[in-house]
């Protein structure tokens, strides 16, 4: 089994168990969005700022990696035409029974980002990718894929991951344990041990890949954030832990 295959069981496993980024929305939130009151997130504790948007109504938004039923039901009662690309196939099945029961239309697919992504070029107004691609290997070809299929002007809204977590142990988070780059199809020890903790297949990435990567793809970045864990003591030291990014393609759009 490849690490994609591992990965996207072990997050059906975290779903079954209750994992915080695997529920879907309630009725009552997505009422709220329908009368302008939202909020989304890339990152785990800060709502990403309406002005990274723009109007949504009409807009042909992506998200990429971004199964659950979290955010797409949100810019679905916005009035955005929504696609949702994710490998797992328990987040794919909150989309769907989510969209039957509040009655709109969003287009499913599963398919692996680290392969060549299934659109034509120029196909979405926005990507919307929350934190995920720290459990892909290599995330430049995403970049460039994403470029690819964002229309002239289009925006990427991308959460990452700074590796913070990666070097510090999982207890108390308070040594350091792990080198950089942490890359288990390097290193059998910390494959093993991700296998066996039900942590699954994760990697971390400079930030040279990150952002580095979305301009070397042909994207200009327009704005970025830092956020926190949301609990445990790099939060308690308030010590970043994550990055949220929008970056466009090829001309910066006046909203």
């Amino acid at each position: 089994m490849n690490y994609q295959d591992v990965n996207a069981k072990t997050i059906d496993k975290w779903i079954e168990d209750g994992w915080e980024w695997g529920k879907p929305i309630s009725h009552e939130t997505y009422e709220a969005a329908l009368k302008g009151e939202w909020k989304v997130f890339l990152t785990p504790t800060k709502p990403v700022p309406y002005n990274w948007f723009g109007d949504l109504k009409g807009k042909k938004l992506l998200g990429l990696a971004s199964g659950g039923a979290q955010q797409m039901p949100i810019f679905a009662a916005l009035g955005a035409k929504c696609t949702v690309l994710d490998y797992s196939e328990k987040q794919l099945e909150s989309e769907r029974v989510f969209a039957e029961r509040e009655g709109y239309n969003i287009e499913i697919i599963r398919a692996d980002m680290t392969k060549p992504l299934p659109f034509p070029d120029e196909s979405f107004d926005i990507i919307f990718h929350p934190v995920s691609n720290c459990y892909v290997r290599e995330v430049k070809p995403i970049w460039k894929e994403c470029c690819r299929i964002l229309k002239k002007g289009g925006v990427l809204l991308s959460g990452l991951d700074n590796g913070m977590n990666f070097i510090i142990d999982e207890n108390d988070e308070t040594r350091i344990v792990n080198k950089l780059p942490f890359d288990p199809l390097s290193d059998e020890e910390l494959y093993r041990k991700g296998i066996e903790s039900g942590s699954g297949v994760q990697f971390s990435h400079t930030l040279q890949e990150q952002l580095g990567g979305q301009l070397e793809a042909g994207l200009i970045l327009t704005d970025l954030y830092e956020d926190l864990n949301g609990y445990g003591k790099l939060d308690e030291l308030n010590i970043p832990s994550f990055w949220a990014s929008r970056a466009i393609k090829g001309k910066i759009v006046t909203e």
